[in-house]
């Protein structure tokens, strides 16, 4: 025998209420999730239990998007069969949107700080942990490329610095030799003209060559050159009338 129809009414029983609740809940999130796989649709799902508490599905956790995607389609309707009010309530209506979309992202801000986690789910939590971890390894990546960047700058600047240190040392050494040059002139200058021109010979020299003494028995004349004077001495130091004397 087939089953018969269902009659659909609200359940007395709060403990079953509760339990019916919880199950239909899994298989609406889990048929959500089915057709945006299955389909490539883009799904969004808001469910409040009698308690007021959130439970949401969006594919690829795009509930923003999927949110403004829908407003615009409903003012898009709207403008089609109402013209004259749309003016009124495509302003209210992007008001809402952005005070939608300004609570969603201050949500999700705390979110990543850390805060108001107590109405997220398990993959929620799961997702957020991945997205700080992808966060976390963007940030140490560019971190690590701006210190490489910094090593590669400081070794341009000391290849730089060496090689203006090396010309500058270069530059000095040749204005010294520059500097060197005349004063080694100067001194070189005066020896080379003295080597060149031979020196006068001393008179005395000159005077000790012009004669020539001969000492021999008593009673030989010595001869002398005609330029010796009587006055002259000669290589004794003595004058010629006591060498003379016997």
């Amino acid at each position: 025998m087939g089953r018969g129809p269902v009659q659909l009414r609200r359940i007395e029983n709060k403990i079953n209420r509760q339990v019916t609740f919880s199950k239909r809940r899994s298989g609406l999130l889990k048929k959500a999730n089915e057709i945006s796989i299955l389909c490539d649709a883009d799904v969004a799902l808001i469910i409040f239990s009698a308690k007021g508490k959130l439970f949401e599905y969006s594919t690829n956790d795009r509930m923003e998007q999927i949110l403004e995607k829908f407003q615009q389609y409903s003012l898009a309707e709207k403008a089609v069969s109402e013209p004259d009010s749309v003016s009124q309530d495509s302003l209210s209506n992007s008001c809402a949107i952005i005070k939608s979309k300004i609570e969603a992202l201050q949500k999700r801000q705390r979110h990543l700080m850390g805060e108001e986690l107590e109405s997220l789910t398990m993959k929620e939590l799961q997702y957020l942990e991945q997205q700080l971890e992808a966060s976390l390894k963007q940030i140490r990546n560019r971190k690590n490329q701006v210190y490489n960047d910094c090593i590669a700058e400081l070794h341009q600047k000391e290849k730089l610095l060496k090689e203006e240190n090396s010309s500058l040392q270069k530059h000095l050494l040749a204005k010294e030799k520059e500097q060197k040059m005349p004063a080694q002139q100067m001194l070189c200058g005066p020896q080379t003209h003295a080597q060149a021109q031979p020196s006068p010979a001393s008179p005395f020299m000159v005077k000790d060559l012009q004669f020539t003494l001969n000492i021999g028995q008593p009673g030989v004349e010595v001869e002398t050159s005609p330029a010796q004077t009587p006055t002259q001495s000669n290589g004794s130091g003595l004058p010629p009338w006591m060498i003379n004397h016997p």
